[in-house]
């Protein structure tokens, strides 16, 4: 069974193409290269360099390959910029999906599980945050998922095109034995920047406000564990081999963790000082934002191994010591 995984050679792609091939499918990764690593690519896929929003490459690649189902990781991810950028953000992510569904329906493949984002709940008025809750991004990157959601959905009603989009909250920590992890320049992630100042490659750790309505004034983020999230990717899409129908699922711990308290972890883990400093708030960053799971869990079948913070945090350490330069 062959899976063509978009951003394959990103951070989570790697993962997914990792996992995928350890359980036995071919499969095949497009990846531009804009921000992921070539040498974090499984040996075993089938690799093509180039845009997906290059119609010919795609239509290409789509030729020579028999494509079973797509998972799709190929966007662009930061809140911040896309906010400075929404242009490129609706390029990128919208127009990109744009192509991959008309090239998907020319050859006739009918299944994608799609990388969603808690970004399309915009701040929700309760925790923690189940599906049916409204949609209201307060962002362009969170408004570019959503739109790419709903391009899916009406293609699903128009073409017989099943999807599952996975709205994810943080994604956390590496491979167990270290072998791929979270290599991203500029590093945007929390629990990476605390590790790469525990290295002594940032002065501080900045920590955006403290003055939030939470038990100690910084915000609270939920973290699932990147070999777990993949396991529900693969898990949806086995549910659409099984011929279900297209639908979304929250992924997160259903446990939050705020800023101070992902710091106090890490300098268990890490034995290290860690220094921090507060700023002041960033626009945009909701207060808190924990998700339920429990969707996923009862009709994806999706248990997810490690939960257990200083866990996830130790993973990542794993990764950071034996790659302090990354992909390099």
């Amino acid at each position: 069974m062959s899976i063509l995984v978009l951003g394959g050679a990103g951070y989570i792609g790697s993962h997914a193409v990792d996992q995928l091939i350890n359980k036995g499918y071919e499969v095949i990764v497009v990846d531009n290269l804009q921000t992921g690593h070539k040498q974090s690519i499984h040996e075993n896929a089938t690799f093509y360099q180039g845009d997906i929003r290059d119609k010919e490459f795609v239509q290409e690649v789509f030729k020579k390959e028999t494509i079973n189902g797509v998972i799709h990781f190929a966007a662009s991810s930061l809140v911040g910029e896309s906010v400075e950028k929404p242009l490129v953000y609706f390029n990128n992510n919208v127009h990109g999906t744009q192509i991959i569904l008309e090239v998907m329906e020319e050859f006739g493949v009918k299944n994608i599980v799609f990388s969603s984002t808690a970004a399309t709940y915009g701040e929700p008025k309760e925790m923690p945050i189940v599906e049916t809750m409204p949609t209201n991004p307060e962002n362009p990157y969170g408004e570019s998922k959503l739109m790419m959601e709903k391009m899916m959905k009406w293609c699903d009603n128009a073409y017989g095109m099943r999807y599952v989009a996975l709205r994810y909250f943080n994604v956390a920590g590496a491979k167990s034995d270290a072998s791929i992890g979270e290599d991203h320049d500029p590093e945007t992630h929390l629990i990476p920047i605390i590790l790469q100042t525990a290295l002594g490659q940032r002065e501080y750790l900045g920590i955006y406000g403290d003055d939030y309505d939470t038990p100690d004034g910084t915000c609270i983020r939920d973290y699932v564990y990147i070999e777990d999230l993949i396991a529900a990717h693969i898990a949806a899409l086995d549910y659409l081999e099984k011929g279900n129908e297209s639908n979304i699922f929250n992924l997160g711990s259903n446990t939050g963790y705020s800023v101070k308290e992902m710091l106090e972890a890490a300098r268990e883990v890490t034995g290290k000082e860690i220094p921090a400093k507060v700023l002041p708030r960033r626009l945009g960053d909701p207060s808190k934002l924990v998700a339920s799971s429990d969707k996923a869990k009862s009709i994806l079948d999706w248990q997810p191994q490690v939960t257990d913070i200083k866990q996830i945090i130790k993973t990542a350490w794993d990764w950071h010591v034996n790659h302090p330069k990354g992909y390099e």
